[in-house]
């Protein structure tokens, strides 16, 4: 069924709630586990125009991944992990279709009014343009 998955990571309480399903899913399948995060602070955005040196932020993303990856890896998954920079959008497209990935995986957070015009924008511009099926997990973010 599922031969990767690319399960796009943002580093908050909101993974709990997807890595739980997508384990399942993995089982289910035997599918690879790709892990995604996109760092997007200002220093990730102009890292390669500007010729700078990895941010704090990007360090503790890095570690983040490794910590996930390792976890996932001492269940017996199989498990890539990825770090992008810049817009998460176009990180989770590209790597999707660069990695030949066949399901993509996100949480939505469940915000509303103007909250869903500046954090839903991710979720909504991957649902739109993806040419792979999504699998989304809302997170019960209080």
């Amino acid at each position: 069924m599922f031969k990767k998955i690319l399960v796009a990571l943002d580093h908050s309480k909101a993974d709990g709630y997807l890595l739980p399903q997508v384990k399942e899913l993995a089982r289910l399948t035997g599918a690879e586990i790709l892990l995604l995060h996109v760092s997007t602070g200002w220093a990730a955005q102009w890292q390669e125009n500007l010729n700078l040196s990895d941010s704090r932020e990007m360090e503790e993303d890095r570690a983040y991944l490794e910590k996930v990856s390792a976890e996932l890896m001492a269940e017996k998954l199989k498990v890539t992990t990825r770090h992008e920079s810049g817009e998460p959008a176009r990180a989770i497209l590209k790597t999707a279709k660069g990695e030949h990935c066949d399901l993509i995986a996100m949480t939505t957070h469940g915000h509303r009014l103007i909250a869903d015009l500046i954090h839903g924008a991710t979720i909504t511009k991957v649902r739109h343009e993806s040419n792979v099926p999504l699998f989304i997990v809302r997170a019960q973010m209080e």
